[in-house]
């Protein structure tokens, strides 16, 4: 009877160590449809449709299309109908599958870049607050005592005990301000 209460009582010791709260929830930050519509660039085509459907039937290459587009930084927000259409007029795949390409990249490198820029003021907050913290514990600092601080004070205490007990000579005296120092030639 004893051993199945022992056993028992490891099982439920077992058992409750794997029941622990786990992880916390991480917050994520949406953004609004409005935000994203305000982040994402407008469209903006300085080589018009027409002139894309022109040049498709004047019989220029496909590269010469997409490096035109490429050169004037048009950018194009089409629909499916207007894509079949400008298929359909002519206009290659090739072409309208860069249009779609170049929009879908504005779009993530503008939605990237407000990332970038959340991530850089979350991490600008969290060093001001580990700062202030740090602040916090050293409520009484004092920035003038330390080993480094030099000049006027001279080495802490040059005497025949304490820090500077290697450094005491006996003909001179060593009761602080940097006196008795053995390199200031006296």
């Amino acid at each position: 009877m004893k051993t199945y209460l022992l056993i028992l009582f490891l099982m439920l010791s077992m058992l409750s160590g794997c029941a622990s709260t786990g992880t916390q929830q991480v917050k994520v930050d949406r953004i609004t449809p409005q935000e994203l519509a305000k982040l994402i660039p407008p469209a903006v085509a300085t080589v018009t449709l027409d002139e894309i459907v022109a040049d498709s039937k004047a019989g220029k290459t496909t590269d010469e299309i997409i490096n035109k587009i490429k050169t004037s930084n048009s950018r194009y927000e089409l629909t499916s109908t207007q894509v079949l259409d400008l298929n359909k007029q002519g206009v290659d795949a090739k072409v309208l599958d860069y249009i779609g390409q170049a929009n879908e990249l504005a779009k993530q490198n503008a939605i990237a870049d407000e990332i970038n820029k959340r991530e850089k003021d979350k991490r600008a907050a969290q060093q001001a607050l580990r700062r202030e913290r740090e602040f916090s514990r050293n409520q009484f600092y004092d920035p003038f005592w330390g080993p480094s601080f030099g000049g006027f004070y001279g080495r802490p205490w040059i005497g025949p005990i304490g820090p500077g007990a290697h450094l005491w000579r006996g003909n001179r005296f060593g009761w602080g301000m940097g006196f008795g120092n053995p390199y200031w030639g006296w």
